[in-house]
């Protein structure tokens, strides 16, 4: 049994994307990031960052280790796909060369798209704008889209006709993207891509894991 330690922002959502797709059983705590639940010490003995997501295996398999192994924690969102893809032996790549670029674009979404979309994200919704960081982040944001739709033009998915941990970890931060401006509408591949995740029933599981942990805010009661 795994336990998975999670809010449903785009880093919770790959490990419910993962989970869900491998048919594994877990079980879901919730992090509630907005009230500060991640900064409880019970939380950071178990991710040292204090960031969701988190899991913890009580079955590891390690029986190897000196005093029978017992559960291993893992934090960090790509360590966890990476971990649980071996686990599950799916999502990874099952040739030399399949494997090298599920983890090239595994690690392009983690130190790129994944950053430059938070701080996009954060600079537009900040209490006093500063143009220069918009910007900034934005053209980062559309050059990485640009860079994901050439992949896209000649393969199914991020890794070649085989969906992976790789677009498990991307799809969630497209999806993000949709949601906050128009601007995917100039990458039709891109757009092909995220159609295709978004019908996935995996997909729709794992979203409404989210849903159930933080239900949307009803809206506004009609005034006169």
């Amino acid at each position: 049994m795994i336990d998975l330690y999670f809010w449903p922002t785009p880093n919770g959502h790959k490990i419910t994307l993962m989970l869900e797709e491998a048919g594994m059983d877990y079980t879901l705590h919730a992090v509630n990031i907005t009230t500060g639940e991640q900064m409880a010490a019970s939380f950071i003995a178990i991710s040292p960052n204090n960031r969701m997501p988190a899991i913890v295996d009580h079955d590891p398999g390690d029986t190897a280790q000196p005093g029978g192994g017992g559960a291993l924690s893992i934090f960090e969102s790509g360590a966890i796909l990476l971990y649980l893809a071996k686990k599950a032996k799916a999502f990874a790549g099952e040739t030399l060369r399949e494997r090298v670029q599920v983890k090239e674009w595994l690690f392009w979404q983690v130190g790129g798209l994944g950053p430059m979309v938070g701080q996009m994200g954060h600079f537009a919704r900040a209490p006093e704008p500063i143009p220069y960081a918009i910007k900034r982040y934005t053209d980062e944001t559309l050059r990485l889209l640009g860079v994901l739709d050439r992949r896209l033009a000649n393969h199914d998915f991020l890794a070649g006709s085989f969906y992976s941990v790789a677009d498990m970890a991307s799809y969630p931060w497209v999806r993000v993207i949709g949601g906050m401006t128009p601007m995917l509408n100039d990458f039709a591949h891109v757009r092909r891509w995220k159609d295709a995740i978004d019908a996935r029933p995996a997909t729709v599981r794992a979203y409404a894991k989210g849903t159930a942990v933080n239900p949307p805010a009803p809206p506004p009661a009609p005034t006169a």
